[in-house]
């Protein structure tokens, strides 16, 4: 959806988009392209800030979880995801990040038994053969990434992401500190020692404050390197879904890209 388009509030029944929020105008910190749909998305820091605000108030008030509680995570990059990953931190959930699977046998890691608490995960790998979705407490369905159907009922056991966080406010609630050496994801790695491969990851790419970093999603499906590299740093993101390679130069120039991934 083009941010321009999209209303300041939410009406009835309806699902805020991505820049709904009072006073979200201010410059882009994430941008995302589907050259496959046409889609556009933009969002400043306070519209993110505040996606991920609502997430965590999903995840706390809705679905009663707490620091230490385990979050999968089975989404392609995207601003939602952004928005998961960002407010499940937020409140101390360690999340499972589990890529795309390619040959029928996702690798699990240590922590990540099941059930879950809670499951995040796009449509498209819901019933896909390839995936071994885990069991999960709380279930969310995301319209993100291939066979994506915007507007459509969730599967059977899931609930709208979308639909079910835009219920929530967008001002982040006086939630408990996280600790620097609290577990960030299942394996026990911490938020510190995520936070110093997000800077060494920069650092390798080049990115520095107030860069602004096109990244091939196709190429760079981790988070560590869409998401938390370029933030480490103060970075801002355009994120380019089924990238077309035709459109990278008129891409560059017009949304002022300075690093390219």
């Amino acid at each position: 959806m083009d941010a321009s388009a999209v209303a300041s509030a939410p009406g009835p029944g309806s699902v805020p988009g991505p820049d709904s929020v009072p006073g979200s105008s201010g410059p882009p910190l994430l941008t995302c392209y589907d050259d496959a749909t046409g889609e556009r998305s933009e969002l400043s820091a306070v519209a993110l800030g505040a996606w991920a605000a609502r997430t965590a108030a999903l995840l706390r008030d809705g679905c009663g979880l707490s620091a230490g509680d385990r979050a999968a995570v089975l989404l392609p990059p995207h601003w939602q995801t952004a928005a998961v990953l960002l407010g499940a931190w937020s409140i101390g959930v360690s999340v499972s990040i589990r890529l795309s699977a390619t040959a029928g046998l996702p690798e699990v890691g240590p922590g990540a038994d099941e059930p879950l608490d809670v499951v995040f995960a796009a449509r498209g790998r819901i019933d896909d053969w390839l995936e071994d979705v885990p069991l999960g407490r709380h279930r969310f369905a995301l319209d993100v990434g291939a066979k994506s159907a915007p507007g459509a009922p969730p599967p059977a056991g899931y609930r709208s992401f979308l639909t079910e966080a835009s219920r929530y406010a967008s001002a982040a609630p006086a939630y408990a500190l996280v600790r620097a050496g609290d577990a960030a994801t299942v394996d026990g790695t911490s938020y510190a020692e995520w936070g110093s491969l997000a800077l060494a990851i920069a650092e390798a790419q080049d990115i520095t404050a107030g860069d602004r970093v096109l990244i091939d999603a196709g190429q760079h499906e981790h988070p560590s390197t869409w998401l938390l590299a370029p933030l480490a740093v103060g970075a801002s993101v355009v994120l380019c879904v089924n990238m077309d390679p035709d459109l990278l130069d008129v891409r560059v120039d017009t949304e002022n890209v300075t690093r390219v991934l």
